[in-house]
């Protein structure tokens, strides 16, 4: 995919107060008053969106509050940022599947040459500088593969599901997570965004 990495905003305390009415390290002094640790990112999420934040900067704002107190998983990053993209496609579930299977398949779409085995343990990358290993393959299913890039800090994870709607539609959910910085998740979005548009059209042809 072709990703560039920008964020939407900049995270900065003046942006933040001129977008939420308070500066990140106010946001984190008052999180720290609640305990937020402790009561977990969903519940900062949901107090934010209460006071009429921004979603995108409740995200940032739980994350970064993270990062301020170092709070990092065992493999020693992040939890991160993660985006979100769906598709509906007129195609059954086998054939988006299908656009999945293999290097050629996955060239028309997901990025400019791809080499791929699509298997468990298997890799894959491209000429965009995509790279990474097929963890888990269900056929039709679902797909989990670990996704790096030239651009992205640290490796990220990627699940992929196939879902069959009904009268040969498949809903498509893509999952990506891990992702350490905001510029990174922004760009990952609106690349993810392109690339379920071109996955859309070469199925339904």
């Amino acid at each position: 995919m072709k990703s560039t990495f920008k964020s939407d905003h900049p995270v900065t305390n003046e942006a933040a107060k001129a977008a939420t009415g308070q500066t990140l390290d106010e946001w984190f002094v008052a999180l720290d008053k609640i305990d937020g640790l402790k009561q977990g990112r969903r519940a900062i999420n949901n107090l934010l969106y209460e006071q009429k934040v921004d979603p995108w900067w409740c995200a940032t704002i739980a994350v970064e509050y993270e990062k301020h107190h170092d709070v990092r998983k065992k493999d020693g990053l992040f939890e991160g940022y993660f985006v979100c993209a769906t598709k509906t496609i007129a195609a059954p579930p086998a054939e988006v599947f299908a656009a999945w299977s293999s290097g050629p398949e996955l060239s028309k779409w997901f990025g400019v040459v791809t080499k791929a085995e699509v298997k468990d343990g298997g890799a894959f990358e491209n000429k965009d500088g995509d790279r990474g290993k097929f963890l888990r393959v269900r056929e039709n299913k679902d797909i989990r593969m670990t996704f790096e890039n030239k651009g992205l800090s640290a490796p990220t994870q990627v699940d992929v599901q196939f879902q069959d709607k009904g009268k040969g539609k498949t809903g498509l959910l893509v999952n990506h997570t891990r992702i350490q910085t905001r510029p990174e998740a922004d760009g990952l979005r609106a690349a993810w965004a392109v690339a379920l548009d071109n996955l859309k059209a070469a199925c339904e042809g």
